[in-house]
């Protein structure tokens, strides 16, 4: 089939490459003038399974509350931004803070990332490809005696998936991250994750879509597509600033952007964009980085060792599609980075923001849309659309081919959001 896949971050991307290798003649069309320049361009670094976890989650409530008196909170509701859209978000993401969504929530997720690292393994050995890429697992850090009581819980559900993991006392965590020394009366202990890995999601998104390029994929840039026409149940074009487009199906991955094309063609997309930041700095003292990829718990901030550099990335802002840069987020990066480890050059750094987009139950969208036949949907990733991006690619490529998918994933669909 021809398909035209709508975004060229690290999900289209993808999306295109797994596409292109089952035969299928691929398009990929973004506003922007090249790949991965949004949401993929600078997040945390982490290709973290074994982290995959939904906002939405028992206790939320209270601490949300106790946050919003917190100068450094890792989440932050602008009370300019509040709107109707904003409030129905929040609104079904309370909903799935039981005990039991919970599970449903981070079984699905641990799933989909599982196998999704195991794609990306496997491309890594068929192609070659690189992207400041490290093999060296994840520590959760834990700084109060609560934190590392609330870690047993997610520890059940990582046993229930077959997830290695493992919980390390303070002086255990600084045998795999040395460089914590200087923190390790902070410290109260770890979670251990050692098949996380971590990479640069631009760098892979860049060689990925090279690669597809020359499998035949044809990339459209500097392109808006400014509205998707429909039929009563199929898709017959998309209608651009570069004309009108045709193919036989449609696979739409705009992150946050992707539920704007949707309401004309009577789709409810239930994804809101949550703001996230990142600093990259070049290391300056190679004793006092990560020697991997670490989260501080407190904060909810990932640091990340890319090459030479140090990535800082977190914090969740409720703020609509504003991208302005707030200067109290990058106090709360430079903070968490500078009690745990300090050995870069923070006023050095590239500040950078971007919209995540999420869905309330934390599970991405993944599978037809339903009303329309050849409209398929991979978007709604939150946090871990570079975490989920090689099997979320897999997953819509073997079933817009009519290929029996290697994991379940009926229940990734929208379907799954009627009532």
């Amino acid at each position: 089939m021809k398909i035209i896949v709508m975004g060229a971050g690290v999900i289209g991307v993808t999306t295109a490459w797994y596409l292109a290798e089952q035969g299928h003649e691929v398009e990929v069309i973004d506003r922007q003038p090249g790949v991965g320049l949004e949401t993929s361009f600078a997040n945390a670094g982490q290709v973290s399974p074994g982290y995959s976890t939904p906002w939405a989650m028992p206790g939320l409530p209270l601490k949300a509350a106790r946050w919003m008196f917190q100068k450094h909170a890792p989440l932050v509701v602008r009370a300019a931004a509040v709107n109707a859209p904003m409030l129905r978000f929040m609104t079904q993401l309370l909903t799935n803070c039981t005990h039991h969504a919970y599970d449903i929530n981070k079984s699905r997720m641990l799933r989909i990332a599982e196998y999704s690292r195991d794609c990306q393994a496997e491309l890594r050995r068929a192609t070659g490809i690189t992207y400041d890429d490290g093999q060296k697992g994840l520590i959760q850090l834990f700084r109060t005696d609560k934190q590392v009581e609330h870690a047993h819980e997610d520890m059940r559900l990582l046993a229930e998936s077959g997830v290695t993991h493992e919980l390390l006392g303070t002086e255990e965590v600084l045998k795999y991250e040395p460089g914590l020394s200087g923190a390790r009366a902070l410290l109260k202990g770890g979670l251990r994750l050692p098949g996380d890995e971590s990479g640069d999601a631009y760098l892979f998104t860049q060689r990925l879509a090279a690669m597809a390029a020359e499998k035949g994929v044809s990339f459209r840039f500097r392109t808006e597509i400014e509205a998707i026409e429909a039929a009563s149940d199929a898709i017959y074009g998309i209608r651009t600033s570069a004309g009108r487009l045709t193919a036989d199906a449609y696979v739409l991955a705009l992150g946050s952007y992707s539920p704007r094309l949707l309401k004309p063609i009577e789709l409810d997309l239930p994804v809101y964009p949550v703001k996230g930041y990142s600093l990259t700095a070049p290391i300056t003292d190679e004793s006092r980085v990560p020697t991997s990829t670490v989260n501080d718990e407190t904060y909810k901030v990932a640091m990340t060792r890319l090459g030479d550099r140090i990535r800082i990335g977190g914090t969740a802002e409720l703020t609509g599609w504003r991208l302005k840069l707030s200067q109290d987020r990058r106090e709360t990066l430079e903070l968490s980075f500078n009690e745990m480890y300090g050995g870069a050059d923070l006023s050095r750094a590239r500040y950078w923001t971007g919209l995540r987009p999420c869905t309330p139950d934390g599970t991405p969208v993944i599978g037809p849309s339903g009303r329309y036949s050849n409209l398929w949907l991979n978007t709604g990733h939150g946090t871990l659309g570079w975490t989920m991006a090689c099997g979320s690619g897999r997953i819509l490529a073997d079933r817009i081919s009519g290929k029996r998918t290697d994991i379940p994933a009926l229940d990734l669909s929208l379907d799954r959001y009627k009532s």
